[in-house]
């Protein structure tokens, strides 16, 4: 900030402003002024068409004519934006009469300069350069962009009537692979339910004010019940708190949002859904593996590995892929080989995709299970069943 300046707000509703010029700059700053409320008169020989329109709408006076000094009486503000030495004689006028000047073109002989402003939610961006539009503008967007990804924080410090709940996918555990909206309502979140798949690392951005609810479940081991979790997201909305349920994978795939949306949306409380990367494709993708590929495989089936089995299109070019079925393997792998899949087709385990110790095991329907339990596979994982699997650099050549 410059020495002997001030950053303020002004409140211009109904105020009068004064805009000398009608180009380009006269015309961005006779919307920035409608939009904030003012009464914008406008003095130029010519304008805009832009203009014109407004004062044809009755939204701003045009006078159609050179700059007197009269013009000034009764304005708060003015914008002079001629690009000659009228814009002088306005700035030597304003100071007289002690009315903030904005000089176009020559902001070290302004009074007052204009901000490059954006708005996120509720609340304004207003970036000053030093006088250098074009580097104003650059750091508001940069601002602006880190608000609406979630890297700085939205949420307000004080609880506002009626809460609402986001569904937030957060994909297979990299938290890279969130959303940009889902960071977002992160940022913006009182309350965050968490499932263990989600990318758990996120948390440690949180504010300390933020309350982390784990309501995560393990195979076998709920110590939540879906129930439970759909009334912890309904009172704590009720409440009055912006509550996000950040969920592995996708809300959608195999993850209840739908339950918990109905729930939510039964009690009366705002629901949002937030699509996320699902496992069931990203983690194949991994291991270098396409869920479909041309000449390989047109189509594929996700399930929880809890399902029958006997009713899947029989053929390596139908991609099975199983979430959550690692411990029931060779059983898996028993029926649908009894359901008349050819016991050689490809089959890849994928632990923990896209972490760091992101590990593959790959086999066959007959080998498969041995070889997962000689490793010591286990959830979180993946399978994959299909000839695509043949596409991963983990297969044997």
């Amino acid at each position: 900030m410059p020495s002997g300046s001030l950053p303020v707000t002004l409140r211009l509703t109904g105020r009068r402003v004064l805009v000398v010029g009608g180009g380009h700059v006269a015309t961005r700053r006779t919307h920035a002024l409608v939009d904030a409320g003012a009464y914008v008169v406008v003095v130029s020989p010519q304008a805009s068409a832009a203009i014109g329109e407004l004062a044809d709408l009755g939204v701003v006076t045009w006078h159609r004519r050179g700059y007197e000094t009269g013009d000034l009486t009764g304005a708060w503000l003015v914008q002079t934006a001629t690009d000659s030495p009228i814009d002088d004689v306005v700035a030597r006028d304003a100071e007289e009469r002690q009315i903030w000047c904005l000089k176009g073109g020559d902001p070290d002989a302004a009074t007052a300069w204009f901000p490059a402003i954006a708005e996120v939610d509720d609340v304004t961006i207003a970036v000053s350069g030093g006088g250098d539009a074009r580097r104003a503008a650059q750091l508001r967007d940069a601002v602006a962009a880190s608000l609406q990804g979630g890297e700085l924080p939205l949420r307000h410090r004080t609880h506002h009537p009626g809460g609402s709940v986001a569904l937030v996918g957060g994909g297979p555990g990299d938290s890279g692979l969130l959303t940009s909206r889902g960071r977002r309502l992160l940022a913006e979140a009182d309350v965050v339910v968490v499932d263990r798949l989600g990318p758990v690392s996120l948390l440690d951005e949180l504010s300390p004010e933020v309350e982390v609810i784990d309501v995560g479940k393990r195979p076998d081991h709920h110590p939540v019940p879906q129930d439970e979790i759909n009334a912890i997201l309904v009172r704590e909305a009720l409440a009055g708190k912006v509550v996000v349920r950040l969920k592995g994978g996708d809300p959608y795939v195999l993850g209840r949002g739908g339950e918990e949306r109905l729930a939510c949306e039964a009690a009366g409380v705002p629901v949002e859904v937030v699509p996320g990367v699902t496992s069931a494709i990203s983690v194949p993708a991994a291991a270098g593996i396409p869920v479909t590929h041309r000449g390989i495989a047109t189509g594929f089936t996700v399930l929880t590995g809890h399902e029958e089995l006997g009713q899947l299109p029989v053929g390596g070019d139908h991609t099975i892929v199983l979430l959550m079925g690692v411990r029931r393997l060779a059983t898996t792998a028993a029926e649908l080989v009894a359901a008349g899949h050819d016991p050689t087709t490809p089959v890849a385990v994928i632990e923990r995709g896209w972490m760091p110790d992101q590990r593959v095991t790959v086999g066959t329907l007959t080998t498969i299970a041995e070889k997962a339990a000689a490793s010591g596979a286990r959830a979180p994982a993946v399978t994959v069943i299909g000839d695509v699997v043949t596409l991963s650099p983990a297969w044997p050549t």
